[in-house]
């Protein structure tokens, strides 16, 4: 994806503080010599390092894209805002000019993949399981072995990451501030988080640093 110098992450630190909650993404395997990549929408389990577990059914014709290439790309994208024209006009802008734009953040995380069965496919729904339902009283998944046969695991190996934090690091603070308090006023949809982004990465003068929930 296309990542200008304001909108790249400012660290490390600060696309995997962001990923750590989350748990569902877009798996995309490209196979070999196919016109259209398998897309595959499912909840994962990251480690917060270099390695992410999922399940999947096995008619599941992602199998077959990774037996043919086993780079993939698992894709999420959160905290998404829609900023109007109108949000972007302040002072002597011309009225009607103001050039809307998106708001979100997205890492992709490239990986080699593994598939898992047996006891290695029993250790992904475990992992899966403490992830989820932390503290219930599910069984095992080793009790349902005679269904085990209909799903896989697969291992994603992080080779490479592209985050991108996408809120108005490249306007100025007076188009910022506008476009802040706007996403105040639209606090109810969701653009809390976006708002708080766009504080965070670039503080207004006025403005004291926001708390670093946003990132959580």
């Amino acid at each position: 994806m296309l990542i200008h110098p304001w909108d790249a992450a400012q660290s490390d630190d600060e696309w995997k503080r962001w990923l750590a909650p989350r748990d569902f993404g877009t798996l995309i395997a490209s196979g070999r010599d196919r016109s259209v990549p398998v897309v595959v929408p499912t909840h994962f389990v990251y480690d917060g390092d270099a390695t992410v577990l999922l399940h999947l059914a096995r008619p599941n014709p992602v199998w077959r894209a990774v037996e043919e290439n086993p780079h993939v790309v698992l894709s999420v994208i959160d905290d998404v805002a829609f900023i109007p024209s109108e949000w972007k006009e302040v002072d002597a802008d011309e009225p009607g000019h103001g050039i809307p734009t998106s708001y979100y953040a997205a890492v992709a995380l490239t990986c080699t993949t593994e598939v898992l069965t047996g006891e290695a496919l029993l250790d992904v729904l475990r992992v899966q399981l403490a992830h989820f339902e932390p503290g219930s009283s599910v069984a095992d998944p080793s009790v349902h072995t005679r269904k085990l046969p209909g799903i896989r695991g697969l291992r994603l190996t992080v080779d490479a990451v592209a985050a991108k934090f996408k809120y108005g690091g490249n306007a100025d603070d007076v188009h910022r501030a506008k476009v802040a308090d706007r996403l105040a006023e639209r606090a109810a949809r969701g653009d809390e988080a976006a708002r708080d982004h766009l504080l965070r990465r670039t503080p207004l003068p006025s403005s004291p640093h926001p708390s670093p929930r946003s990132t959580s």
